[in-house]
């Protein structure tokens, strides 16, 4: 498993990198012990902690009462809890083609 994403019995817990701003919204890859999301709203009143949350419940094809901001409310490095996936399938939906690579290896 990521050092970015640890499961629990209600779902799974996420450590960001969020660089707001950017061009669009979309997974960057891995940022040292965080996954980097560069996410397409500005960093201007909590607009782009709600577009984020908003973004990862579109991206991960959950209701957005599943996705709840933990920490980092007013920093890039956020904490994101994911209610009702598992560890492994989050991990599919934002790293498609690690996920395969690492099928790939068994």
């Amino acid at each position: 498993m990521k050092p970015w994403l640890t499961e629990n019995p209600a779902g799974v817990r996420l450590t960001l990198h969020v660089q707001p701003g950017a061009r669009k919204s979309e997974v960057a890859g891995e940022h040292g012990e965080a996954l980097k999301i560069r996410l397409a709203a500005p960093p201007v009143e909590g607009k782009a902690n709600a577009a984020l949350l908003l973004w990862l419940a579109d991206y991960l094809a959950v209701p957005r009462r599943s996705v709840s901001l933990l920490s980092g409310e007013r920093n890039r490095h956020k904490i994101v809890a994911i209610s009702g996936l598992s560890g492994s399938a989050v991990l599919a939906r934002l790293l498609p083609a690690t996920a395969s690579s690492a099928d790939d290896d068994r």
